[in-house]
């Protein structure tokens, strides 16, 4: 054996007396070493091998799905960018945008009505939640599409005044803005509860600060609340238009031309099914990439601009920043 260091008991007392919780491990493991033995290591390199393990097998699902002749990789390649393909993507990106935007601009209504203090807004609110958020996208998607069926006419005007809009339901809207509707009215639905909690999750000293300031209660909702209860809402609403895009694909029931219909009227001319819907795949695998880009750089913006709103509103409440 060694001879053992007579500071080795005043650096032990030392650790011990500084950090008594870890003093014995600390202690064993210099007895260890100092008697010469071998240090075992935790774990060992069971980390690399479990990474390299997986590795190896994504690597293998790579390979039998780039050798697989049955997906047909050049007729791929030849449809990847064909102009049908790419009118139906803009379609499908179209179709998903504008039904957002309506969707969040009912969502933000029906949200301040859920908050109201009047209880017949309350209740309205309530009974539309609850109505689009039990009813499926497709029942929706075909009662929209066959609107005409419950209202052969549809009239727009003032009471009493002019009519700004008049005709034959199935001319004024077409398969596209009927799938909007439908679209809209289930997103209104399930991003209404999301921007209510989100608002709700607002600090009471960001209403507190806005009225110090002598804001309007409209003003502190535009200026202090909905910023920061963006931050809360930007991730389950980006999974919200994630969701939407995919589902568009819904809208083949209808004879729509987006991705899945175009593709769909491609192979049954050519009965390359296996070859297009794979590009269906890889171009909804582009999309939702690009769309999960999108919602990170939102939500990095939005921490910073909150942050910045939250100090101020804690300085004028008499805090400190954070």
């Amino acid at each position: 054996m060694r001879p053992s260091d007579p500071r080795h008991g005043e650096s032990v007392s030392a650790l011990a007396e500084e950090d008594p919780v870890h003093s014995t491990t600390s202690e064993h493991g210099r007895m260890v070493e100092l008697a010469g033995l071998p240090i075992r290591q935790r774990g060992g390199h069971r980390r690399e091998i479990i990474a390299v393990a997986v590795l190896a097998v994504l690597a293998l699902a790579v390979w039998s799905v780039v050798t697989n002749e049955a997906l047909q990789w050049d007729i791929v390649g030849r449809y990847m960018l064909d102009i049908r393909i790419l009118n139906g993507v803009w379609v499908t990106i179209g179709l998903t945008a504008v039904s957002m935007a309506v969707g969040l601009v009912l969502a933000v209504i029906i949200a301040l009505m859920r908050l109201s203090g009047n209880w017949a807004l309350r209740q309205a609110a309530l009974l539309f939640v609850w109505f689009f958020r039990s009813t499926p996208v497709l029942v929706l998607l075909i009662i929209t599409f066959n609107l005409s069926l419950f209202y052969p006419t549809l009239t727009i005007g003032i009471p009493g005044g002019p009519t700004l809009i008049s005709g034959e339901t199935h001319a004024l809207i077409s398969p596209f803005w009927a799938a909007v509707l439908a679209f809209a009215l289930n997103e209104a639905a399930y991003s209404a509860e999301i921007l209510r909690s989100s608002i709700t999750a607002v600090s009471t000293g960001q209403w507190e600060a806005g009225t110090a300031l002598g804001m309007t209660r409209a003003r502190i909702y535009r200026r202090v609340v909905l910023p920061q209860a963006l931050r809360i809402a930007i991730p389950p609403l980006g999974n919200d238009t994630i969701n939407m895009l995919k589902g568009t694909s819904l809208v083949a029931f209808i004879a729509v031309f987006d991705l899945m219909y175009t593709a769909q009227s491609i192979y049954q001319l050519t009965y390359e099914v296996v070859p297009l819907l794979v590009v269906v795949t890889l171009w909804y695998i582009v999309l939702v990439t690009v769309l999960s880009a999108v919602q990170s750089l939102l939500e990095r913006r939005l921490r910073r601009r909150s942050r910045k709103l939250g100090n101020a509103a804690r300085v004028v409440a008499g805090g400190k920043p954070a």
